[in-house]
C-alpha cells in the first residue's frame, strides 16, 4: 500500500500523541459516516493508523476489521482497544492487496488519509468495490494537494524520490472524484472543510 513502511513504523508513537488537527471537522465526519452505517454493519478500514476512527465507530457496528501496513501503528491500536474495553474491532498488520476479495464481505469500507499515498490507487478502488455488498458504502478523506504551495509540493516530491518521505500523489479534487466514479461508485456526499485547506471527504455508494 505505502512504499515506505519504515517511515510509518518509525513515527507511530509520535503520531499517536498528535491531537486531532480540527476536532469539529473530525466529529462531523464521524457523524456523516454513521448516517450510512446500518445496524449490524460489517465495516472494513485500511490505513487505519493507530485505530482512532475504527474505535470511534465500533459501538455503531457489528464488527470493524482495520488494517495498517505499519506494525507499530497496529500495536498502539490494539493497546487502545484493550484499554477502552472494545472487543468488536480486529486490528491486523496487512496491505489492502493481501486481503481476501470475496465479493460482498462488507457493508462499508473506509480509507482516511490514505488514497493519495497508494502506489496503485485504481487497483485499490477496484479491490474496495469487490469487497462491498451491492449498495455498500465507501468513505474516504483524501489530501488533494495539486494546488498546494510550491514549497510543499517540492518537499513531498523530493522526499518521496529519496525515500525519506512516503509516496505522495498530488491529486486534484476532480481527479479523485473521477477515479472513484470510474471504479463503479456514485458519490452521495462531498465535503471540503475550511474552504479547501483540508482533506476532501467523500461518501460513495457502490453501483450495481
Amino acid at each position: 500500500m505505502s512504499v515506505n513502511v519504515r517511515f510509518w513504523d518509525r513515527i507511530a508513537q509520535r503520531y499517536a500523541r498528535m491531537p486531532v488537527r480540527d476536532p469539529d471537522a473530525y466529529t462531523r465526519k464521524l457523524e456523516m459516516t454513521r448516517a450510512y452505517m446500518k445496524p449490524g454493519a460489517e465495516v472494513f478500514e485500511f490505513g487505519c493508523g493507530t485505530g482512532t476512527t475504527a474505535l470511534n465507530h465500533a459501538p455503531h457496528a457489528a464488527h470493524v476489521t482495520a488494517i495498517d501496513c505499519a506494525p507499530s501503528m497496529i500495536d498502539i491500536a490494539q493497546e487502545k482497544a484493550t484499554a477502552e474495553g472494545i472487543g468488536n474491532v480486529t486490528f491486523q498488520v496487512a496491505n489492502l492487496e493481501e486481503m481476501a476479495r470475496a465479493p460482498g464481505c462488507y457493508d462499508m469500507v473506509m480509507a482516511h488519509n490514505v488514497l493519495h499515498l497508494l502506489t496503485d490507487r485504481h487497483a485499490a478502488l477496484a479491490h474496495v468495490h469487490d469487497m462491498l455488498r451491492p449498495g455498500g458504502i465507501f468513505v474516504s478523506s483524501t489530501a488533494c494537494a495539486a494546488r498546494a504551495p510550491w514549497l510543499f509540493r517540492a518537499i513531498v516530491k523530493t522526499g518521496g524520490a529519496l525515500r525519506l518521505l512516503p509516496l505522495f500523489h498530488l491529486l486534484t479534487e476532480d481527479q479523485l472524484k473521477s477515479d472513484i466514479t470510474a471504479a463503479g461508485f456514485e458519490i452521495v456526499e462531498e465535503w471540503l472543510p475550511k474552504g479547501g485547506k483540508s482533506a476532501l471527504f467523500l461518501i460513495a455508494r457502490k453501483v450495481g
